[in-house]
């Protein structure tokens, strides 16, 4: 993922100012050898901390590869870049054919191929996928940002008619803020520490919204039937599931650069490799780089995901790379990592820390994106606490308030976790029309009824059931769901709970409603990651853009209602799932039963399934 930066509208046009935009963009040397110099220090005096936030990295680390800044009048457009496709002439801000209009961009157009045949008449400096954007805009002005198949965040200046627009992608995959200056100036950056120091407020940018100078307002562009939360009728067919999942795999193996998959051995990130494998032979890179797949896998000596994934990536026959670390290691790294992800929710920085180690790790390697199995728990209700749902419109209404809320959690970790070291991170199971697909289905078929055989994610693992040619071993297709911060070894939030306890005492946590007035930490581990976050971004508008509320192993408020018990285990780990997870906070005895599967997804009754989970 790139990083952008724009600043519209301001009252200051002057070389100061240029100079202020590319240092929030980038990371100067000389800013590197006063951050390295007052870093000594942070440890003896306290009062540098702050120094060292403001002058380390802003935007440069999400794209190391180049740099690009553009200025009209009182309008400046930044743009650091991380090359995927065409990284010989893709450098940004892009133009359109006598350059009036400008755009600077984060993400990736999977059709742009498709577009270009579309704008025949149109002459095309790059062969960047992003290109499109400009000439898309000059054919058909603000309306056009649902043609675009993709993640993305962009800022678009009309220097013709002075006016500019603003985009994100649909579910919020990229990143993206906005503020707003005392001078009437907007203010976009990529990460919040682009702009947070200079806005009056400052805020995210909604996922699936364009803003528009021309009405200063947001226009919701992403509409989909779905969104109303309506409860949907399709009946479920295993093949189609099966089908656009992997249209969603194979378009994203769009690169010019060596790739490889995020493996933890579990359902989701298994499919992905799966799939990665079977279509990696004909595309560009394995022409450039080989034709073998590399898998990445992160945890602690001996944990759930360091052994599964390790069996996955046999099966596979992957170039496998498993990464470990100590319960030490992630708390050495928490100040970076919230930093980095700008958010002081517990399981988001839970999940994120060992994600940022093996992301660094990666990058060493010479990789440049990875693709990774988030939001296939959001779309097909996979979290443990779906086990309580009363109800296929409850069920289907929480799938719904998930979706909308991941920018805020999965979203936030996947992207800035791997961007903290120019690394990209793509996502399947959030492709637009992937999820059209499954939101669509009539949500019986996906509620997990144990006494007839459907366990959590029954419809994708039964779509993926296929004797004559099976994409995974049938118990890794029907391994129970374990969330990243458990997979990687349940010691991991053990270790997290005691370090937050050393360093939190009681008299602390008796004010910290005072202290903490907006989502006040209701535990130890919340209030520690509060200090440290608040220390980053002290800003009211800062921690108005971390969510809070209620939650049981990842669920909504709402969904909180589902279950009386759940009050008194409020914890976002899956072991929360009290009677559910085979190694839940309650220490039941629970086992995982299998029953035999027919021969193919089509001769499936509809009401079978397998990796039945009993409690004994």
């Amino acid at each position: 993922m790139c990083g952008i930066l724009a600043v519209l509208g301001c009252t200051d046009d002057s070389q100061a100012k240029r100079v202020r935009v590319l240092e929030l963009s980038r990371r100067q040397f000389f800013f590197s050898l006063f951050c390295f110099l007052f870093g000594l220090f942070k440890i003896r005096n306290g009062k540098f901390d702050f120094i060292f936030s403001q002058f380390g990295y802003r935007l440069r680390h999400r794209g190391p590869d180049w740099s690009g800044i553009y200025q009209h009048e009182d309008n400046y457009l930044a743009h650091e870049r991380l090359a995927i496709v065409d990284p010989d002439s893709g450098d940004q801000p892009l133009f359109n054919e006598d350059k009036t209009i400008v755009v600077t961009v984060n993400g990736e157009i999977y059709n742009h191929e498709e577009l270009r045949k579309d704008l025949k008449n149109h002459k095309f400096r790059t062969g960047s996928d992003c290109d499109v954007i400009s000439h898309l805009y000059e054919e058909h002005g603000e309306n056009f940002v649902d043609m675009l198949d993709g993640v993305f965040s962009f800022v678009l200046l009309d220097t013709k008619h002075n006016s500019f627009m603003v985009a994100r992608d649909a579910i919020g995959v990229t990143s993206l803020y906005i503020g707003w200056g005392l001078d009437g100036s907007v203010w976009i950056s990529s990460e919040m520490k682009g702009l947070h120091e200079d806005c009056e407020h400052f805020e995210v940018f909604p996922p699936g919204h364009l803003y528009s100078s021309k009405s200063g307002r947001f226009k919701q562009w992403y509409n989909p039937p779905w969104y109303n939360e309506s409860v949907p009728s399709t009946p479920y067919e295993p093949l189609a599931v099966r089908r656009a999942f992997e249209d969603a795999v194979t378009k994203r193996l769009m690169s010019d650069v060596p790739f490889g998959v995020l493996l933890s051995g579990g359902l989701d990130s298994s499919l992905v490799a799966s799939i990665t494998a079977r279509h990696l032979a004909g595309t560009k890179a394995a022409k450039r780089w080989g034709s073998q797949l590399h898998s990445f896998c992160v945890g602690l000596e001996g944990s759930p995901d360091v052994k599964a994934g390790k069996e996955v990536a046999d099966y596979l026959g992957t170039v496998h790379h498993e990464f470990h670390f100590t319960v030490q290691d992630g708390i050495d790294a928490i100040e970076d990592v919230i930093y980095h992800v700008e958010t002081y929710d517990v399981t988001t920085i839970r999940a994120s820390t060992p994600m940022f180690l093996m992301s660094r790790k990666i990058k060493s390697l010479g990789v440049k994106m990875v693709l990774s199995g988030e939001g296939s728990d959001e779309i097909f209700g996979g979290y443990l606490y779906f086990h309580n749902a009363p109800n296929k419109q409850e069920f289907h209404q929480e799938t719904c308030r998930k979706i909308k809320a991941l920018h805020k959690y999965d979203c936030l970790r996947a992207n800035k976790t791997t961007s903290a070291f120019g690394l990209e991170a793509r996502i399947p199971f959030l492709d637009k029309e992937f999820i059209n697909t499954v939101m669509s289905l009539d949500p019986e078929s996906k509620m997990i009824k144990p006494e007839e055989g459907r366990i959590e994610k029954w419809v994708l693992r039964r779509a993926f059931d296929d004797e004559e040619r099976p994409y995974l071993p049938k118990h890794i297709l029907y391994r129970q769901k374990e969330q990243f911060s458990d997979g990687v070894g349940y010691s991991w939030i053990d270790g997290l709970k005691a370090h937050a306890a050393e360093n939190v005492n009681d008299k602390m946590m008796s004010n910290a409603a005072h202290i903490f007035p907006h989502n006040s930490p209701l535990t130890k581990e919340a209030y520690y990651y509060r200090m440290i976050f608040e220390r980053f971004f002290p800003q009211n508008s800062a921690r108005l853009t971390v969510p809070g509320g209620a939650t049981v192993a990842c669920s909504t408020a709402k969904a909180v209602e589902w279950d009386a018990n759940w009050s008194n285990n409020m914890d976002p780990s899956g072991r929360a799932a009290i009677g559910v997870h085979l190694s839940d906070y309650d220490g039941n005895s629970k086992v995982a039963v299998s029953s035999p599967s027919p021969k193919t997804v089509e001769d499936t009754p509809m009401m079978m399934g397998q990796g039945v989970v009993i409690q004994t």
